[in-house]
């Protein structure tokens, strides 16, 4: 999804787009601050300390500014990723 939304949303420089989003991904190193690390039935969100609704205020905030936005926009699709994967853990 990221390649996609920096292909179509920032043709001119999207791979270095692509690769900002792709770092975004790196917010799930704070998993490893939990114990056990993975835990299947886990909801990431508010669980882990850069999957805070503070966090994301932070996120949401970086899409206001010029050299922060495609950084800021990883971070609110990793976010919402997560969110998609604890509302259908609680659908099940």
């Amino acid at each position: 999804m990221p390649g996609v939304i920096a292909y179509v949303f920032f043709r001119k420089e999207w791979k270095k787009a692509w690769l900002l989003m792709l770092v975004a991904m790196l917010i799930d190193l704070d998993h490893l601050l939990a114990t056990p690390i993975f835990d299947p039935n886990r909801c990431s969100i508010n669980f882990h300390p850069l999957h805070t609704y503070w966090a994301l205020g932070a996120y949401l905030l970086m899409l206001f500014f010029r050299k922060t936005r495609i950084l800021g926009l990883g971070l609110v699709l990793h976010i919402m990723a997560d969110a998609m994967d604890c509302f259908w853990m609680h659908v099940k």
